[in-house]
């Protein structure tokens, strides 16, 4: 069965920094786009960062120069490394895959249960 699990989020002080963890099972895991996704309460979720199988990664443009994400395809695991948190980064992360097809849509999109991270003094 396909299985997302996330870890490592919690509560952290402003400036601090969180390692989020996902480990996959079930699927073939180096032929997916791993991404991170957060939401706020009452806000739309977003994406946060994605990674190629073959390392391409992308950010949105409020974490750029904080967050990183990384992946190991021998472990089948994703990672966000998260630094100089902000109270506005607190949100519920989920880890994501994604597989594109030669048409262009997306298959397999599938979901982790999702980890609180808050940023609170």
């Amino acid at each position: 069965q396909v299985q997302l699990v996330e870890s490592g989020g919690g509560l952290v002080q402003p400036g601090g920094s969180l390692r989020l963890s996902c480990a996959a099972s079930g699927f073939i895991f180096s032929n997916y786009v791993m991404s991170w996704y957060r939401q706020a309460p009452g806000k739309e979720r977003e994406m946060v960062a994605l990674i190629t199988s073959g390392g391409y990664t992308n950010y949105v443009v409020s974490v750029q120069g904080r967050f990183t994400i990384s992946r190991d395809n021998a472990k089948n695991m994703v990672y966000l490394q998260m630094n100089s948190l902000k109270p506005e980064d607190t949100a519920v992360y989920y880890c994501n895959a994604a597989r594109p097809k030669a048409d262009g849509s997306w298959v397999g999109d599938y979901w982790g249960q999702g980890t609180q991270v808050t940023v609170s003094s």
